[in-house]
């Protein structure tokens, strides 16, 4: 082989190599074009959620504080018409009559919100309801049985809202 053939035949491949190179780097533009315009999308996506969500949220606590506008004032007018019921028992000359309108009213308002009493005097006690403030030994009832209510426990609907405080009888050990 001559120089010249030589010199053809490494230029022809320095020309297909610099071809392939040159197609190899198209096609990677290309791409990366494409990915840019993709994470261009993406980055616009998430863009538009964030506000989204910020929007979402702003909405919300603006309607949490509406909500907790409307029941503060649902529970402020129940005190100031116990307020008012106070003051006509205390100027009554039979404050009784008063007194017994004031307890029916707060009844009523326990009621309408599902507050229940615990009935507890002569139950076993049980401590997911009740509070023993203390234990009496007494052998003329079964164990844990409750004999008296120090303060009375409510459920509001069947959750526990406050524990009965009770005292509990023991057993004498033999």
């Amino acid at each position: 082989m001559t120089t010249k053939e030589s010199k053809k035949i490494k230029k022809q491949h320095t020309e297909k190599t610099k071809n392939n190179l040159q197609n190899k780097r198209k096609k990677i533009e290309e791409e990366i074009k494409h990915l840019k315009h993709d994470l261009k999308e993406k980055e616009d996506l998430l863009l538009r959620n964030i506000a989204d969500y910020q929007n979402y949220r702003k909405r919300k606590e603006k309607e949490l504080k509406l909500d907790i506008k409307e029941i503060k004032k649902k529970y402020l007018s129940e005190l100031i018409d116990l307020k008012e019921l106070l003051n006509i028992a205390y100027n009554n000359k039979n404050p009784k009559k008063g007194l017994k309108l004031i307890i029916k009213n707060v009844d009523n308002f326990l009621e309408n919100e599902q507050i229940k009493y615990i009935d507890c005097i002569g139950k076993t006690f049980d401590h997911k309801i009740h509070h023993a403030v203390t234990i009496v030994k007494n052998n003329d009832c079964k164990e844990e049985t409750i004999l008296e209510e120090v303060k009375k426990g409510y459920l509001l609907n069947d959750d526990l809202l406050r524990p009965s405080q009770v005292i509990v009888s023991k057993r004498n050990k033999k």
